[in-house]
């Protein structure tokens, strides 16, 4: 029964803290095959690695120094940092949605289009995703480690099926990705990476009200917009993810009405 439990326990923990950094991961790599430059994924796994690395020795700091415990505003501070790349690589999606221009010379493009910035931006993104939930997830598994039998059979294998079910997802995504048209691919993957970078805000504020820096105010917040982690449920989140999702909304109107009035940009500008 024990065994069951530790079981269940591990996979939980890998799965849920895996399971955002993974779809965001997924997303890059799949927009990447999807854009004609596969050959520009490997700086994402490289970010990814580097945050594993990063979460390893995070951990035994806190370990080390904290007794265990991670700090709320280091962690603030790595989600707004994740949260900022998110929004900049949403918007440099969409603004690039255009499938005629990419389709005139893909592969010329993505040359350009992806550059140096760009690419170390993707590995950004994908290096914060894993690094904030890594160090966390370590220390978990550490926990229960130490108050059962360690890293025995039962805690590898919830472990192993846990990355079981991450790659599959993983693998799914990029299925996917390749049946979908060009210009969907582009704003579904915009989309989903700006509404990450909302709930990065709303976690962020999370932790630094936890700090008592910032107040807490709920009343009168619908039930929903917690319950479907839109925002952690407080008006000081949710005031300031709804004025960021405004200026995005505005920012995208402006840039559909200068696309409509001068046609689609020649490749060449992109």
């Amino acid at each position: 029964m024990e065994n069951g439990s530790t079981f269940v326990q591990a996979f939980t923990i890998l799965f849920r803290e895996g399971l955002e950094a993974m779809l965001v991961i997924a997303a890059l790599a799949a927009f990447l095959r999807r854009a004609g430059a596969p050959d520009r994924i490997a700086p994402i796994y490289m970010g990814a690695l580097a945050a594993v690395v990063a979460s390893l020795g995070t951990a035994w700091v806190f370990q080390v120094f904290y007794d265990g415990n991670h700090s709320d505003l280091f962690e603030a501070v790595v989600m707004v940092a994740a949260a900022i790349l998110m929004f900049y690589m949403s918007g440099w999606m969409f603004v690039r949605q255009d499938p005629k221009a990419w389709q005139a010379d893909l592969n010329r493009l993505a040359e350009r289009a992806l550059g140096a910035g760009t690419v170390l931006s993707l590995a950004g993104i994908a290096f914060l995703a894993v690094f904030r939930e890594g160090a966390e997830t370590i220390l978990f598994l550490h926990a229960l480690a130490k108050g059962g039998s360690g890293f025995d059979t039962a805690l590898l294998s919830g472990l192993a099926v846990a990355t079981v079910a991450l790659a599959a997802m993983f693998v799914a995504m990029q299925w996917l990705a390749f049946r979908l048209p060009l210009r969907p691919m582009f704003v579904v993957t915009s989309a989903f990476l700006f509404l990450m970078g909302l709930r990065m805000i709303g976690q962020a504020f999370q932790e630094v009200q936890e700090q008592q820096l910032i107040s807490y105010t709920t009343e009168g917040v619908p039930a929903f917009v917690s319950e479907w982690g839109l925002s952690n449920g407080s008006w000081e989140a949710l005031g300031t993810q709804l004025a960021i999702l405004f200026i995005a909304i505005v920012a995208g109107l402006l840039t559909l009405r200068r696309r409509g009035t001068d046609g689609p940009l020649p490749v060449a500008s992109r």
